[in-house]
């Protein structure tokens, strides 16, 4: 069977035709021709067009093609799922979805720009595949260092040694701050994407490095636990309604900020106005 595909492959055209001819049809061909001419090719050639907006083997929301082929040919492996997410992470620039995903994308940029033969590419990243279906098949769970001894220095290391030396945050991370802080005076809908423009920085960087300077938490995490502590605030100093409180704190209706005020604290946000106020007549009594 002939599969075919845009030139110049880095990531998905790379990691699908490997897919192919290791779990689909072992003798596949794979052809890579411009971008104008795949749908020409494909025709006059019998071929099967994939990696290509408005063909049947694409991407569909947040899943590239790789993805796709695993649904469409029910391929259930446990191990293909891992390189599914990392391949994804690398093809969409979401660095978050593994953390294997930038190095496969720095790999293959360079070999991209090293290697101009489309398939001298491809011979070279199948064996890449083979081995990164072997570590997530047997060893996704092994680390670099397993000798003990090695493992125990890690942990006196990062117990010890590093307390009281704290990462300097970087500019970006207190710039981040204060824009999060002046947020704090409305409702509260700074997204991630919003910020990595505005801080002009590649939002998977931004996913990956905030919880570092924002008590471990990530951007929706920290986010929350501001809207709550503003919650919190309006609750005890304010007249507001649990409803206007939810509104003024940036949630989209009431349902979900009970849920998350809970989550937060352990009560629901009624409970806690009664708690607060009850608080307050025993204080003034």
């Amino acid at each position: 069977m002939k599969w075919i595909t845009r030139e110049h492959p880095k990531i998905d055209r790379i990691a699908c035709p490997w897919l192919i001819k290791r779990f689909i049809d072992p003798d596949a061909e794979i052809i890579y021709v411009p971008y104008a001419e795949v749908l020409s090719k494909a025709a006059a050639l019998e071929a099967i067009p994939f990696d290509l907006p408005g063909v049947e083997y694409g991407h569909y929301d947040d899943q590239c093609t790789f993805d796709y082929f695993l649904k469409k040919h029910n391929l259930k492996d446990a191990a293909l799922n891992r390189i599914a997410a990392i391949v994804r992470g690398a093809d969409t620039d979401r660095h978050d979805f593994a953390p294997q995903s930038s190095g496969l994308s720095a790999i293959f940029m360079g070999l991209s720009q090293n290697i101009k033969d489309d398939h001298e590419l491809l011979a070279l990243g199948i064996k890449i595949y083979d081995g990164l279906y072997t570590w997530a098949k047997d060893l996704y769970q092994q680390k670099h260092t397993q000798a003990p001894v090695e493992q125990l220095l890690l942990e006196v290391y990062k117990k010890y040694l590093k307390q009281g030396k704290e990462k300097k945050a970087p500019e970006w991370a207190k710039e981040l701050k204060e824009m999060i802080q002046d947020q704090m005076d409305t409702n509260m809908t700074m997204s991630l994407q919003q910020a990595s423009t505005e801080l002009e920085i590649n939002p998977a960087y931004l996913s990956r490095e905030f919880s570092k300077y924002f008590e471990n938490l990530s951007f929706g995490e920290y986010i929350r636990k501001m809207r709550i502590e503003k919650a919190i605030n309006l609750i005890e100093t304010t007249d507001y309604s649990l409803t206007e409180i939810a509104y003024l704190t940036g949630f989209s209706d009431q349902s979900h900020f009970n849920r998350i005020f809970k989550k937060q604290t352990g009560q629901n946000p009624s409970l806690y106005k009664k708690n607060s106020l009850k608080s307050k007549k025993d204080t003034n009594s």
